[in-house]
């Protein structure tokens, strides 16, 4: 059996503060929005937010009701160019992205800068380093 992802899902308490920083920060469109599930227009992947309660009452699994800590998440957003990285960058932050580092050119060949959301998800924004 091949296993394929088809939705990412961000769980949060936080649904208000992170619908508007992924639609107006992110510039995310909004597909469908029921209250506590929103999910976003994305391609080749549904992207979604949605609140504890539901995961727990869909579950019916504690862990659901406990504070989350530490990093649980990233997501890699890929643009067409180094260059873009750094444009990108500078305007997330502008916007309100949490600043984490700088773009820089990483040893696997490709330039980075990363940053968090509101809920405190560390996420990254790369290019490929041409090869020539």
């Amino acid at each position: 059996m091949k296993c394929a992802i088809n939705m990412i899902g961000l769980v949060t308490s936080n649904l208000l503060e992170m619908r508007k920083f992924y639609t107006e920060v992110m510039g995310f469109n909004i597909l469908l929005d029921m209250d506590s599930y929103i999910e976003f227009s994305s391609d080749n992947v549904r992207f979604v937010l949605t609140t504890h309660n539901v995961m727990s009452q869909a579950t019916d699994h504690e862990s659901y009701n406990k504070k989350p800590i530490g990093q649980r998440v990233e997501l890699a957003f890929l643009v067409n160019t180094p260059d873009e990285v750094d444009t990108r960058y500078k305007e997330l932050v502008e916007k309100g992205a949490t600043p984490i580092k700088q773009p820089e050119n990483m040893p696997w060949n490709q330039r980075a800068a990363f940053f968090a959301d509101p809920d405190g998800n560390i996420h990254e924004l790369f290019a490929e380093l041409s090869t020539a």
